[in-house]
């Protein structure tokens, strides 16, 4: 018993300081990648494609591709599985985003939606319902700028101000991030990786954005259905009036031909 009253103290103080030692040695390692930012690259990026209308998977570029996934982010997935991420961008709301939700909702699909401080500070409902309705919300920092032309701090601010009014707003912790105007470097890709956010591209995107371009529903279905792949990481602007009039006709045929919609939190390489 004496043996017994030393031994449980003494097995306790070693697996406290093992998790201690670890903590310590992980700390180290973050600040040390950190402090190697500035030492990357800064080169800016803008994110394409070489699309395919054959349902192939789409070059995304070889070296962007090693750098995305380099730093752990995604654009596209696994090239055997049937299976489609539908993602939003919405940098404001122009109207659409409540049927948007509805077509999803009736579809029995999720969906990502990454927004920006302008959208969460006049749209806090349709984000309450995002949140509800089960989809994911992610960042889409602050301002809308280009990252590779900001300073390492002004990207934290950018990110982080962001992150926290969403989880003081909502008890939500945001996790996904897609660079404005898909543009990036390899030193913004480590910051957003160092601020614990994994960077989502995409592998199908059309002009759908502009809205001087709008009344062009089967333009942009038949972009849509005729590039539909594999692992594919669809890009739709919700300020599209287009998009929310074809999104119903999309989801159903994209599902008669045999995919399945998932989120990105069930995101497969």
């Amino acid at each position: 018993m004496k043996k017994l009253i030393w031994i449980i103290p003494v097995l306790l103080l070693i697996i406290v300081a093992g998790i201690m030692l670890c903590k310590s040695d992980r700390e180290t390692a973050i600040d040390s990648i950190y402090t190697n930012v500035g030492t990357l690259s800064n080169k800016k990026i803008g994110w394409g494609i070489k699309r395919n209308d054959n349902h192939e998977q789409p070059d995304l570029g070889s070296k962007n591709k090693e750098l995305l996934e380099q730093y752990e982010g995604i654009a596209m997935g696994n090239k055997e599985e049937k299976t489609v991420y539908l993602t939003f961008d919405e940098g404001y709301e122009a109207g659409y985003t409540e049927k948007i939700l509805d077509v999803l909702k009736e579809n029995n699909v999720k969906a990502t939606f990454f927004i920006t401080a302008h959208y969460v500070n006049t749209q806090p409902e349709l984000v309450k319902r995002m949140i509800d309705e089960g989809h994911i919300v992610g960042n889409h920092t602050v301002n809308h700028k280009s990252m590779p032309d900001l300073s390492e701090e002004q990207i934290k601010d950018e990110i982080m101000k962001l992150h926290t009014s969403i989880y003081e707003k909502f008890g939500y912790e945001m996790k996904y991030i897609r660079p404005p105007m898909g543009e990036y470097s390899e030193r913004t890709l480590a910051i957003m990786k160092n601020l614990g956010y994994t960077t989502v591209m995409w592998s199908f995107a059309y002009d759908d954005w502009d809205e001087n371009k709008q009344g062009r529903e089967e333009y942009g279905k038949q972009k849509i259905l005729d590039n539909v792949h594999n692992g594919a990481i669809l890009l739709l602007h919700g300020t599209s009036k287009d998009n929310a009039n074809i999104l119903d006709s999309c989801i159903k045929e994209i599902k008669n031909m045999g995919y399945e919609f998932k989120n990105i939190d069930k995101f497969s390489y």
